[in-house]
């Protein structure tokens, strides 16, 4: 063999080495919690990672993959979100995932779900069932008056229900498909946090119950 070909065979195996899909054990040691309480559980027929608030001030919380950093990939995950013992009664069910967060956690971009909008019968809390954020200078509130309607869309939910969350960043792009749509339920162009890279979490938002299942991941 010469060493062109030699090089070009170790060359193509790094590459698909990049770009093998690692799966993520759903257990809590394999997470740094920030906010909040993890327990595994069975959930509609599967096992699944519970992820309730740690106290109440009312602030969600995170559940950090250890040892697993992206800057471009794709994260998939299934949830399945509702309100919880102490949820208000504005709570929706926030549950989603939090992606290039830095190290200490106090930047992250997050794309999450409102599972009670899902059926809502008011065409506006529909079209808020899907919300993009980044934390902590672009928080929901700021982006819905900012920007309206850019960062929300509609897409079908049920509360408690396995939801399939698969999203895609590339730059300051992200794309979030649900379920079995091959089309993307939301785009988001502008990454508030750039071209960045970090950590992979769970988010839950303030009053939910979480329940996550099937983390995979895919560098590219």
């Amino acid at each position: 063999m010469t060493a062109v070909k030699l090089l070009m065979l170790l060359f193509i195996s790094a590459a698909a080495a990049t770009a093998q899909s690692r799966t993520i054990p759903i257990m809590p040691a394999a997470f740094t919690l920030d906010g909040v309480l993890a327990t595994t559980v069975r959930h509609e027929n599967r096992d699944a990672l519970r992820l309730v608030e740690a106290d109440n001030r009312r602030a969600g919380g995170l559940a950090v993959v250890n040892g697993v950093f992206i800057r471009n990939g794709i994260i998939e995950i299934d949830v399945a979100g509702r309100r919880g013992p102490a949820a208000a009664p504005d709570d929706r069910g926030f549950i989603g995932v939090a992606f290039r967060v830095a190290a200490d956690r106090t930047r992250y971009e997050y794309i999450y779900l409102r599972p009670d909008n899902g059926r809502a019968e008011d065409q506006v809390r529909r079209n808020h069932s899907i919300q993009y954020s980044a934390h902590p200078d672009f928080p929901w509130p700021r982006m819905r008056k900012e920007f309206p309607e850019k960062y929300e869309s509609y897409v079908d939910l049920q509360p408690g229900m396995w939801t399939a969350m698969r999203i895609e960043v590339s730059g300051t792009t992200a794309r979030l498909f649900v379920n079995a749509n091959t089309e993307p339920n939301l785009i988001v162009t502008d990454l508030k946090l750039g071209a960045s890279e970090g950590g992979i979490a769970l988010w839950i938002g303030p009053g939910t119950e979480g329940f996550f299942s099937n983390l995979r991941m895919t560098p590219r």
